[in-house]
């Protein structure tokens, strides 16, 4: 198998893309971008600085120009050595809570949904593998961004259950919210995200359904780390 193994990891809203792509990483010793994070820091920044973001039934008759917004923007991602994972961080600040709100909740997909928007944050995605192999997670990346991953997994749970992880994931940050919130969130996420014209939530036509809805963490890891090593036996074989 190739030294840069790119994997795709693609689903609903609050199916813990990112926390099985987090673990998936730490044991492969490979590295990871939440690509989510990603499109969070550009809403936190268009919210924190009045930046205009269009609803969906706006998209097609809104005219402006985010291209000197988007200059102003840097995106990275930093090892924190006491949780073991990378954060993010904008322009030069650490917003790895910040951009875990309800309120970005309700304006991430809308950002996610503007054309250029889309195509600045593909293009960093794209680089990133340049430094090797990766796991990625999102919303398009076995579809958009990396079409010709070694391995793709689309992850699915029920919407129900799917709330209620992300209700008790923000009441444990300490951030009030209602469960009816949350659901009414996370539904409205699926339809934007599954019918929005760039780049919509989709299954790859060759990635795996792993659904959730009755796993554990453990036991969503090593579903995926079985299929990579089906991969490397298929790899073996056929070379």
């Amino acid at each position: 198998m190739s030294s840069r193994l790119i994997i795709a990891i693609d689903g609903y809203s609050s199916c813990g893309k990112s926390t099985v792509a987090k673990g998936l990483a730490r044991k492969l010793g490979i590295h990871y971008i939440d690509s989510g994070a990603m499109y969070r820091a550009v809403t936190l920044y268009f919210l924190e600085n009045n930046i205009p973001i269009p609803g969906p039934e706006e998209l097609h008759d809104y005219v402006y120009d985010y291209s000197d917004v988007l200059r102003k923007i840097n995106i990275s991602f930093q090892f924190n050595p006491v949780s073991g994972f990378s954060e993010v961080y904008l322009n030069g600040r650490n917003v790895e809570n910040e951009i875990r709100t309800m309120e970005i909740n309700e304006q991430v997909s809308h950002v996610s949904a503007i054309k250029s928007v889309r195509a600045h944050l593909v293009k960093l995605q794209r680089d990133s593998a340049n430094e090797g192999g990766l796991v990625m997670d999102g919303r398009d990346i076995g579809t958009t961004v990396f079409p010709d991953a070694d391995l793709k997994i689309f992850m699915k749970a029920d919407p129900m259950v799917r709330s209620e992880r992300r209700y008790k994931e923000l009441k444990s940050k300490g951030i009030e919210v209602l469960l009816e919130d949350v659901i009414q969130n996370v539904v409205g996420r699926d339809y934007e995200d599954s019918h929005r014209e760039e780049s919509p939530l989709r299954k790859a036509e060759d990635a795996i359904i792993l659904d959730n809805t009755y796993l554990t963490h453990d036991e969503q890891v090593e579903f995926v780390i079985e299929a990579v090593r089906k991969l490397a036996l298929s790899n073996s074989a056929s070379s």
